[in-house]
């Protein structure tokens, strides 16, 4: 029988010792997978964090674990279905395992997931902050929890297993753009302060941190809880000493001012590095998106950032095949991604999402026309991104390196604008900074060689 785990009233925090027995979780193991986004990466991160300190440790690969964590992603039918599958594989590969599922596809399929053999746990997008006593309550039994409401923003700074730190500062979504479910899935638009997020910064640098990418699900919009803004946060963080890059997670381009590009190429920490949505190069699309910005005012952003920071890489998200696109639509779309000097696309097909207002919208493109369109797309993609990389070939650039296996014969980093490096492996540099003159092309050709000055 399942049963309802509405609000615990204790929270999971270092500051409070939580009134139930947790050496329950003692010598446990534990298994991790995260589905999505940046932002769901680093609240894993959280939790595992947070689990070490109750004694439960990572399981290692093939170790069969006690306990199994799925933080979930739902921005389309497709994610909906790799966390169906992901589930039902980490049941089967961890026999006898407490399984907790978080995230988006939890906060919207509840009742569909705890209906899974194996699921022990349900935990909403309000619950991931209050996780440890909702395993140590559920493992008394099976239970759901309530979802509505989401109001709480729950910290999150942490690495897991990359050299760069993710610091979440803004979490849900005030737009509505008729696409999307993400205001149902994480709520409405809320931060933690100025304060508290310097704080971590600090704790970062303290940690022997260099570089910490900031995220959340609309970060422009931070400061609608706490009354700062994205530009006041972007100068505090700037003043933390011993955080030697920071790089701004996607940012709406309406909410990155000309303000903030001009302080990001004049400041020594913030790289030259930005990732902005279009979603589509058609202004009818846009507004049928419920978009708040055009064309127009996307190329000023894309200009700006050339005009002040010419070797910056830009990163771009379009979704392709949205209802209402049609031929004509999408053709000018295109002509306009072609005509904007970025580094790169993230192509994204349209999956239609259950209430949603874009389902109102007539003309359906079809499964062949999306995968037809996308694959334009990824193709413009791969030769802006190798024509961004080609220039730089023979020039010197700081690379921060990343740990690699002992067995790799190579290990990568990547430049303050963002092009990823191979370079021999020397596991003392790890975590390190270096000058690097960047080469050829790798064999996959997903990077470039790099010589170690």
């Amino acid at each position: 029988m399942v049963q309802r785990y509405d609000n615990f009233p204790y929270l999971c925090t270092q500051s409070r010792t939580e009134m139930i027995d947790s050496s329950i979780l003692q010598g446990k193991k534990a298994a991790y997978f995260t589905l999505g986004c940046k932002l769901n990466f680093a609240e894993t991160s959280t939790v595992a964090q947070q689990l070490m300190r109750y004694g439960v440790t990572k399981a290692a690969k093939g170790e069969v674990a006690d306990l199994v964590v799925v933080n979930t992603c739902s921005v389309t039918e497709v994610a909906d279905h790799k966390c169906r599958q992901a589930i039902h594989r980490l049941v089967k590969q961890h026999p006898g395992a407490f399984v907790v599922v978080t995230g988006c596809y939890a906060q919207l399929k509840p009742q569909e997931i705890i209906e899974t053999p194996g699921v022990d746990l349900v935990l909403g997008s309000e619950q991931k902050g209050n996780i440890i006593p909702a395993i140590l309550n559920g493992m008394t039994g099976a239970y759901t929890v309530k979802t509505a409401d989401i109001k709480t923003f729950a910290e999150s700074c942490s690495r897991g297993d990359r050299t760069r730190y993710f610091l979440k500062v803004q979490d849900g979504c005030n737009y509505y753009c008729t696409y999307c479910t993400i205001p149902m899935a994480r709520g409405r638009s809320r931060n933690g302060s100025i304060a508290s997020m310097v704080e971590q910064a600090e704790r970062v640098a303290r940690e022997g941190g260099k570089e910490i990418v900031i995220t959340g699900v609309n970060i422009g919009d931070f400061g609608r809880t706490t009354g700062e803004t994205f530009f006041d946060l972007v100068k505090a963080l700037d003043q933390v000493e011993g955080i030697e890059r920071y790089r701004i997670s996607s940012i709406e381009p309406n909410l990155l001012t000309d303000e903030i590009i001009e302080y990001c190429a004049a400041s020594q920490r913030f790289m030259p590095h930005f990732h902005i949505p279009l979603q589509s190069g058609c202004d009818e699309v846009l507004r049928l998106m419920h978009r708040k910005y055009d064309t127009a005012l996307f190329r000023h952003k894309i200009e700006k950032i050339r005009s002040v920071m010419p070797d910056a890489f830009i990163g771009v998200d379009v979704i392709v095949g949205t209802r209402g696109e049609t031929v004509e639509y999408f053709e000018r779309a295109y002509d306009f991604m072609q005509s904007v000097d970025v580094s790169q696309y993230h192509v994204f097909s349209y999956s239609e999402r259950p209430g949603t207002k874009a389902l109102d919208i007539p003309h359906v493109v079809t499964p062949q026309e999306k995968h037809e369109r996308s694959q334009r797309v990824l193709a413009l993609s791969a030769q802006k991104t190798h024509d961004f990389y080609t220039r730089f070939i023979g020039t010197t650039r700081p690379v921060l390196l990343e740990h690699a296996s002992l067995r790799k014969p190579f290990m990568n980093g990547f430049t303050d604008n963002y092009i990823r490096v191979e370079v021999p492996n020397r596991p003392d540099l790890d975590n390190q900074i270096v000058q690097v003159t960047l080469g050829a092309m790798n064999k996959e050709g997903d990077a470039l060689r790099g010589v170690i000055n």
